[in-house]
């Protein structure tokens, strides 16, 4: 065998033009934006739904009339 039956291997290795790194960049910039809009931010909503009983909070509403006094 002589080396004139060999294939001929070319490296490229130039290191490219860092269009994937850009990209990978970019697209975890857009996820940031996202979720700060969606958790906190303007596009942050509430249920929409409001409860004003108090005893949901443990915390009873106030006697308003008092107890007869023992003899």
């Amino acid at each position: 065998m002589t080396d004139r039956d060999r294939d001929v291997v070319v490296v490229d290795d130039r290191g490219g033009s860092g269009m994937g790194a850009v990209l990978g960049i970019v697209a975890i910039v857009v996820l940031l934006i996202a979720a700060w809009y969606f958790m906190l931010g303007p596009g942050h909503s509430s249920s929409g739904t409001t409860n004003n009983n108090n005893t949901i909070n443990n915390n009873p509403p106030a006697a308003t009339e008092q107890a007869p006094a023992g003899s």
